[in-house]
């Protein structure tokens, strides 16, 4: 009976301590994505907030998002996950644009 509530106990300790190694790897890639993000990513806060970063501020662990002209200060760990950055951003504009002017060029030689 003793070796039971021995196993047992054992068993409990091995799931705690890989639950919580699991947890620690994804804390530490929050952070480590968080420490690069920069103006003009696009983001989700823990509110479900969708805004673009203007200003980041490591030092005091805050960041300043602009929403539709509107200026918040949030805490730099309140950003749940970022939709894309802004680099990525200009790459998916220009190919938009570029598709764009093909169907205007097709449009307007169909109306001639």
């Amino acid at each position: 009976m003793n070796y039971t509530i021995l196993l047992m106990f054992a068993l409990f300790m091995g799931i705690t301590f890989f639950m919580q190694r699991q947890q620690k790897k994804q804390m530490q890639k929050q952070l480590d994505e968080l420490k690069t993000l920069s103006k003009g990513d696009e983001i989700v806060t823990i509110g479900g907030l969708y805004a673009l970063v203007d200003e980041v501020d490591t030092d005091n662990n805050k960041v300043v998002l602009d929403v539709e002209g509107v200026y918040l200060t949030y805490a730099l760990t309140s950003i749940k996950r970022i939709v894309s950055r802004a680099n990525e951003q200009g790459a998916i504009v220009e190919s938009v644009s570029v598709e764009d002017a093909k169907d205007n060029s097709v449009e307007s030689a169909i109306e001639e």
